[in-house]
């Protein structure tokens, strides 16, 4: 599909007729298949970005900044987590280390299509995952966190509700419902206490280690808007 659009930073028009939006599948090394859409504008150059909670890759954010990177004629993809969007799996509260594995699984699917990957962005959620992915393979030069929350033990009682530790404790659940009432998805212990017990300080700490012992260092670039409330 042919399109034409303005680039609004220096008010050029961008022939977008060379741009091709691949589906891709891709299976996680827990077998599932994680779906995403590679946008690929004639460059092996590649960045990956991943979006934030209970949320997918078709989010206005993962396309905004697709779109961005269209323009500067650099390929992205962009991809679901297990458990969200059309990716298989169940939602978990939690995950963020084993989020990071499903970026781990796409990265090198996407290395061994010959790509490059310049950098990997994570939104929301997507920015704490993109840490931890950092921290622990350190093989990627350039790592953007938009809005991630950094001390994840805080920000939850307007999504779980007033003492809801001693609830979860309890039940073993909470069900989390929309403004309407809706059911959205389910909280366990288990994937409470997940993100618990996730440290990014920690993960943040290691990445500067790790720098010291590369060929390269690693830019980290942490993107945040004070006066919006960042649900993740």
């Amino acid at each position: 599909m042919t399109e034409t659009r303005w680039n609004q930073s220096n008010h050029e028009r961008i022939d977008t007729s060379e741009i091709q939006q691949r589906r891709v599948v891709i299976e996680n090394s827990h077998g599932e298949k994680l779906v995403g859409v590679l946008h690929d504008t004639g460059s092996t150059e590649t960045v990956v970005i991943c979006h934030g909670i209970h949320s997918s890759k078709d989010r206005i954010p993962m396309l905004t900044i697709a779109n961005v990177f269209e323009s500067a004629k650099i390929s992205s993809f962009r991809f679901d987590f297990a458990g969200n969007g059309e990716s298989q799996g169940s939602f978990q509260y939690g995950n963020y280390r084993r989020e990071a594995e499903d970026l781990r699984s796409v990265l090198q699917h996407l290395r061994g299509e010959n790509r490059e990957i310049s950098a990997i962005i994570g939104h929301s959620k997507g920015g704490s995952v993109v840490l931890l992915y950092a921290a622990k393979y350190k093989d990627v030069q350039t790592v953007v966190n938009i809005s991630g929350r950094f001390f994840l033990e805080r920000g939850m009682e307007w999504r779980l509700g007033k003492d809801y530790f001693n609830k979860i404790k309890e039940n073993g659940f909470i069900d989390v419902r929309n403004r309407k009432g809706k059911f959205e998805y389910r909280v366990t212990e288990e994937s409470l206490m997940d993100r618990l017990t996730t440290n990014t300080h920690e993960a943040c700490l290691s990445i500067h280690e790790n720098c010291s012992a590369c060929n390269r260092s690693i830019r980290i670039r942490q993107i945040h808007k004070e006066s919006q409330t960042v649900s993740n």
